[in-house]
């Protein structure tokens, strides 16, 4: 009998109990799915990186003989290790791709992962094995011929198997923000495929006991000046790009259904508070029947039980189903692992258990009090709460405000717990949509920043290795252009390291450092400028002095910070060519940047990339995050209008009585409107003003997720704060305006005869 009559209640309420089945889905969806991709990539590059052996760091040095290999040894830490020699080379096509060669003595470590083909034979001299990206990008398949140049040697090699590496599943290049797979790639060979038979490797890949903070303070009190630099696994451009990529995605996996479960648990409460206050009567009746408080405990407990548990449910099975495909082919197109599949964690299990044991107690705090009331007490009306004088009641003024405030504000201060769950779901609505449109905003300015205010150049052209001066000035004066340095580097501060990159400016106008709110920075010829992300992360600030290297140099020199500017993308330091002279060390120039629009090729340049490659380039890296942001601002959205629904029908039903009344006196059906806009108004403001800062505040914690390389802070611009105030203003208004169209339809002798 109870079943059926929670059925009924069900599909007399259909609208509230719909609201809370979709929260507990959404929130256990959203939290599974992007969980599920999150977690996907972390097991699936953990398998990846397992399966290949990948080195726990790398030591760079130009003297990797048997004694240096014996000095390795002995650091007692190294369990094991490889060398390799690592050489970049052109291969044999029109447009000149680079292709990283490493010529490997027994490839047991960074191991190639073959996709096609024959397993790499380290006694095979004529082979190579392919990067597969690059392959299927040049249309070349196993068994043909490739020729490789570099460092005046010229090799032609046949294909014997393509595949993956563990060290490029984020393939950096110069000549673009995203790998262009027809211009890079990477190729393993076996060190008799040298053209001589002394080897000069340059690479050794190790594995080790211990942390790396104490293998790299190990080389540095026991090899120090024989190797160049030694870098980490997790800074690894690889290795870090990808794990900055997937803290992003389990940060928005995390915080995001957060909001949705603690809504959901609102909207029960509110419902259940709503059913039981208005079958009072019936519960009074099942009591003087003979059923036993339990048992009418365990009828009103079950409501929200069976929804939450059948909507957890259904979002633990479609979440990781349907969201990671969503993800996954935006990513695969920059980043290259064998398989990218969506992978299950028990903490999913364990929100979604949560959730329904939060939904029995909501519930039960729902019923308690009733339950445990006589027979006789229960079937009566409830006892209307007392009404005391407020504190804004004593003043003079009181006897001066409208009717429509005075009687809003008794009502809201008979009824705070609904005032106060009306408040909080708009804190929440608010706060997801604050967040969602700041990171839009974010993202935008980010782009604009580092496109528009930073870089002004039209063309970029990337010079070749092996270019000459007089090649370089040549073009340089042929495209109107003007020289930059860019080199990747290693910077220390006390116990701190961290991988940089190095800008080297002559006088130029197309390249401006800026600080955070886009003004120019003027470094002198004098100066070094350090970035504010860079600062930050080694803790260091103007007039500290920090060392620094060149990777591949091993000559350490050592700076004082005389300015710091914001750059979003790139972390590190602004010299000038005189300054970097002074320090003694090469100039070196990497690349011409051009205001004019250069389409042809010349010889000493590798590739020529205009202000729209990049920009569009960024669009391709960044579209996985936008993905994210509009499933935000989707999402938030529709929580918005399912949480302030059900607060205005609760609210409107919970007045019902008191509206009649009023309609009684003769108030008209446009005053009775009014009435319930300005306390649903009243609400949504509070609500809105106190959700900017929670917004805020997870704003901050994305962008914090964001990795060492990009630097935003959190900011809520004019723009987001009114179209969020307008989204959710309109949404409160429309929905109000939904509920006093019942105002009309209201029969007042039911409302006023209910209660007997």
């Amino acid at each position: 009998m109870l079943a059926k009559k929670m059925l009924r209640d069900i599909t007399k309420h259909k609208a509230q109990f719909i609201s809370i089945f979709l929260m507990a889905f959404l929130g256990v969806f959203v939290f599974a799915g992007v969980g599920g991709e999150s977690v996907g990539l972390e097991v699936n590059s953990n398998d990846f990186y397992e399966d290949t052996n990948l080195a726990d760091g790398w030591i760079y040095s130009n003297y990797i003989n048997d004694v240096f290999l014996y000095q390795v040894d002995c650091l007692g830490a190294t369990t094991q290790m490889e060398r390799q020699l690592v050489v970049d080379s052109v291969a044999d096509f029109d447009n000149d791709p680079d292709i990283t060669l490493h010529f490997v003595e027994n490839n047991t470590i960074s191991k190639f992962y073959l996709i096609e083909g024959e397993k790499l034979d380290i006694n095979d001299s004529d082979g190579v094995w392919l990067d597969k990206s690059f392959a299927d990008a040049k249309g070349l398949k196993v068994g043909d011929n490739i020729s490789f140049e570099f460092e005046g040697y010229e090799i032609e090699k046949q294909i014997r198997g393509l595949g993956y590496s563990p060290e490029y599943v984020y393939h950096a290049s110069t000549s673009s923000v995203i790998p262009d797979f027809n211009k890079i790639g990477f190729a393993y060979l076996s060190y008799k495929a040298f053209p001589t038979e002394t080897v000069p490797y340059n690479v050794l890949n190790v594995k080790f006991d211990g942390t790396p903070e104490n293998y790299d303070e190990l080389l540095d009190y026991h090899m120090d000046g024989y190797y160049n630099s030694f870098v980490p696994q997790s800074e690894h451009t690889s290795v870090n790009q990808f794990s900055e990529e997937m803290d992003q995605h389990r940060m928005m996996g995390d915080i995001f259904p957060v909001v949705f479960i603690l809504i959901s648990m609102l909207i029960l409460l509110t419902t259940m508070t709503r059913i039981i206050t208005h079958q009072r009567t019936q519960i009074g009746i099942l009591k003087a029947s003979g059923f036993k408080n339990r048992s009418i405990i365990l009828h009103y407990v079950s409501y929200g039980f069976w929804l939450v548990l059948v909507g957890s449910i259904l979002g633990l099975i479609l979440g990781p189903m349907t969201l990671p495909k969503l993800f996954y082919p935006s990513m695969a197109a920059t980043y290259k692992l064998p398989s990218w599949n969506p992978a299950w964690s028990m903490n999913f299990v364990y929100v979604a258990a949560l959730m329904v044991i939060m939904s029995l107690a909501v519930s039960y705090y729902s019923v308690k009090n009733i339950s445990d009331e006589k027979p006789a007490d229960t079937i009566r009306p409830k006892v209307p709460k007392v009404s005391t004088t407020g504190f804004l009641e004593r003043f003079a003024i009181w006897r001066h405000l409208s009717f429509n405030v005075r009687w809003n504000y008794r009502d809201a201060k008979r009824n705070k717990f609904r005032a106060l769950m009306t408040i909080i779901g708009v804190i929440g609505c608010s706060a997801l949509l604050v967040c969602a449109f700041g990171m839009y905003d974010g993202m935008n300015d980010l782009k604009e920043w580092e496109y528009g205010q930073i870089n002004h150049y039209d063309s970029k052209l990337v010079i070749e290795e092996n270019a000459t001066e007089s090649q370089i000035d040549d073009v340089a004066n042929e495209v109107n252009g003007e020289k930059l340095m860019e080199s990747a580097i290693e910077i220390e501060s006390g116990d701190i390291k961290k991988s940089g990159s190095l800008l080297v400016l002559n006088e130029t106008s197309l390249v401006t450092p800026t600080d955070y709110d886009w003004n120019r920075v003027d470094i002198k010829d004098d100066e070094v400028s350090i970035s504010q992300k860079m600062a930050d992360l080694l803790d260091v600030e103007v007039g500290d002095t920090v060392k620094w290297h060149i990777m591949g140099s091993d000559k350490w020199v050592s700076t004082k910070i005389d300015k710091i500017h914001a750059d979003p993308v790139s972390q590190g330091f602004v010299m000038s060519a005189d300054k970097l002279e002074d320090l003694d060390l090469n100039y070196s120039a990497t690349s011409i940047v051009t205001a004019e629009h250069v389409n042809q090729s010349y010889d000493g340049i590798k590739a020529v990339n205009s202000m729209k490659d990049m920009t569009s380039s960024w669009d391709e890296l960044t579209e996985a995050m936008w993905l994210l942001i509009y499933i935000l601002i989707f999402f938030a959205s529709l929580l918005a209008v399912v949480v302030l629904y059900n607060l205005g029908l609760l609210s409107f039903t919970e007045i019902e009585r008191e509206i009649a009344t009023l309609k009684v006196l003769g108030f008209k059906t446009r005053a009775l409107r009014k009435l319930l806009l300005t306390q649903n108004l009243w609400f949504t403001a509070i609500g809105f003003l106190l959700g900017i800062p929670v917004g805020y505040y997870i704003l901050a914690i994305m962008w914090e997720s964001s990795g060492d390389s990009f630097y935003i802070l959190p900011s809520i611009t004019l723009s987001n704060f009114l179209l969020t105030a307008v989204i959710t203003f309109t949404l409160s208004i429309l929905v109000n305006l939904m509920f006093s169209r019942k105002i009309k339809k209201l029969d007042m002798v039911e409302s006023l005869k209910a209660g007997e």
